[in-house]
């Protein structure tokens, strides 16, 4: 989109078998959930051994994987009514996570899954480590305790946040 080439890394098989998996947005997600090959590729991605997560339209692969059944999620302005079509309950907010499985709206929001994903993989400090290496100067203490107020009634009890 607007010139941006990104190069492959890896394969859609190598998401299968990775720690986390983070399903991004883009504007031909709707062509994506059609798309048999990588869907089915998709849905060998397992919640119990993996955390999973959707930012913005990525919320909409994850609806159409099955991974939201009976779970509200958050999404963008754009790809909500996609969502709710899907069966899913859209939430006002940026960030909601349950169990394995969390979702993000707003590309701003992104923060929230990479800092729920180092928590949950890494612990609290690496996190904020990573937190306040990215945030604007100025801004870092407050940046870091607005992440921690929209993950944190999604972790674990066992993680003291």
């Amino acid at each position: 989109m607007n010139g941006v080439v990104i190069e492959q890394m890896s394969s859609l098989e190598d998401a299968v078998d990775a720690d986390a998996v983070i399903v991004g947005s883009g504007i031909a997600t709707r062509e994506v959930v059609e798309d048999a090959t990588i869907m089915n590729t998709l849905r060998r991605l397992d919640p119990q051994r993996q955390l999973i997560a959707g930012q913005c339209s990525g919320t909409l692969v994850l609806a159409k994987l099955g991974l939201l059944n009976d779970v509200p999620a958050c999404t963008d302005l754009t790809t909500k009514p996609w969502v709710i079509a899907a069966g899913v309950e859209v939430l006002n907010q940026p960030f909601f996570a349950r169990d394995n499985v969390a979702t993000a709206g707003g590309r701003l929001a992104s923060h929230y899954l990479a800092a729920w994903i180092i928590t949950r993989l890494d612990g609290k400090y690496a996190a904020e480590a990573a937190l306040h290496y990215v945030a604007p100067v100025g801004e870092k203490e407050e940046y870091v305790e607005r992440a921690w107020r929209n993950i944190s009634p999604y972790l674990p009890a066992a993680i003291t946040v």
